[in-house]
Order: structure tokens, then sequence, then C-alpha cells
């Protein structure tokens, strides 16, 4: 069993002056706001030859980023070298830096989505758009799609996918919990679905910023 929809989603784009793309994220009450910077030159012992180096920084909301902080910013990472055609860019960084404005729920998922959006507005070449969903399962096996706190608090299970939008394929996975085999087919059924929404709002959005250039 699953609950359907999507908690209600926003976007606005080139909310940063000083970045090269900027984007605000929301889903439902969890909002994250990102800015990437580059392509720009880099220090010769952290440069790579053959494409661009990318790194994600992940601020909480409040203090200094922790181990979970951490292994999210890592997955993101991954999300987005798997993305970004950095071979046009050799010998450069491509820096994304998400600032945490409020989290409640599903928080690496708008973490993904903003920025994949700050990466449109910055207009960096890529192979294909991405985004997160979340779902969450309890203890009987009942799946909540884009889980707020409470959700999320009260699952034995919480799934995060990656996904691209030519394919629909899974780019990356993040979880903790337990659950079955069978579980993870049908989360990762679900998420295609939302999944296919919020590329057609990303497509929205980018529609609208231009009309109104």
């Amino acid at each position: 069993m699953e609950e359907p929809g999507l908690r209600e989603i926003g976007c606005e784009l080139r909310v940063l002056s000083r970045s090269d793309g900027s984007a605000s994220f929301l889903q439902g009450d969890t909002s994250v706001l990102a800015g990437v910077y580059g392509p720009a030159e880099i220090k010769v012992s952290r440069e790579l030859h053959d494409k661009a180096t990318i790194e994600v920084i992940l601020r909480p909301k409040v203090g200094l980023p922790a181990i979970q902080e951490k292994s999210q910013e890592l997955l993101i990472r991954e999300t987005c070298e798997s993305v970004v055609i950095g071979a046009l860019h050799p010998k450069s960084s491509i820096t994304i830096i998400l600032q945490i404005v409020s989290d409640a729920g599903s928080l690496l998922a708008c973490c993904l989505n903003a920025a994949c959006m700050a990466l449109m507005d910055a207009g960096l070449p890529l192979c294909f758009l991405f985004c997160g969903v979340t779902c969450a399962l309890n203890a009987d096996g009942h799946l909540t799609l884009d889980p707020n706190t409470k959700q999320q608090k009260e699952s034995r299970a919480v799934l995060t996918f990656a996904i691209e939008s030519t394919e629909n394929k899974v780019l990356t996975v993040f979880s903790r919990g337990t659950y079955s085999t069978t579980e993870l087919q049908q989360s990762i059924a679900v998420a295609q679905i939302a999944a296919q929404k919020i590329f057609t709002f990303y497509r929205d959005s980018v529609r609208r910023r231009y009309s109104k250039s």
C-alpha cells in the first residue's frame, strides 16, 4: 500500500547575485538554497587533467556539518559527477553550495532537486537532468512518498533515490533502516513515477524564468 502524492513543490531561480547559477527549492516545508560557482581556476594539486573537479558543500541550518551532512555531500557529488559533462571544463572546479533553510522531511531529495535546478540556471552542460525522491516504509509495509519529519521518524526505512530524466534510471540510492528486495523495487517504481512530475515542474520553472527575461 502506498500513500500517493508529492508535497507542494516550488522553485525560484537566480536568487544569489554572486553565483554563476542558483535556486531556492521547496518541498512542503522543507527548503534548500543552492549556489553553483564555476567553472573556475583550481589549485594544481586538486585539478583533474581530463575533467572538472566537482565539490559539494552542504551547510546545516545552524552549526557545523556533521557526519550525516558529509555522507549526503558524497551522494550529491557522485550524482552531479555522473551528470555534469566535466570533460568540457578540464583543470577547473565547479562548486555547489547547499544551504539548508528548513528541514521538514525528505531533505536529501530537496537538496538534489535544488542542486539540479542551480546547475541548469548556471547553464552548465549536463548529460541529463536528475531529481531526488524519498520514500518511507513503516512497520506494516505502508509506503509514504515524500515523507515529512514525523512520517520519517515513525518509519522503519527511508530511501532516497536520485533518478535521471532520459531513461528514468536510478543513479544513486541513500537509505537507512531495513527493507526487503520487493519493498526496494516497489519504492523505486513509486519514485520513478514521482520523478516524471518533478521533471515536468523543472521544465515549467525554466520556461517561466526565460519567458520573463
